[in-house]
């Protein structure tokens, strides 16, 4: 079965609490067989625009992996706190 991507585009608003849910998140999905293949970074743009946000992808055995994981009650804690 082929990888899949998880891409997501982050604003961070509480800048207090990145720190702790980015570790939390990094475990949870390690934990499932996820990795960082992308993490942040400069942007530079060479068409288009930017808004800012952060880019992160994470790699995972298979999309059902990664539907499992986003729709876990352990993700859903993490997100709240």
């Amino acid at each position: 079965m082929p990888a899949a991507y998880l891409i997501v585009m982050i604003k961070i608003t509480r800048e207090e609490g990145w720190p702790e849910y980015r570790q939390k998140v990094a475990e949870l999905f390690a934990k499932h067989g996820g990795r960082y293949i992308v993490r942040g970074g400069p942007v530079e743009v060479l068409e288009g625009s930017y808004d800012g946000r952060r880019l992160v992808v994470f790699e995972f055995p298979s999309m059902e992996t990664i539907r499992s994981v986003w729709h876990s009650p352990e993700y859903a804690e993490v997100k709240t706190a």
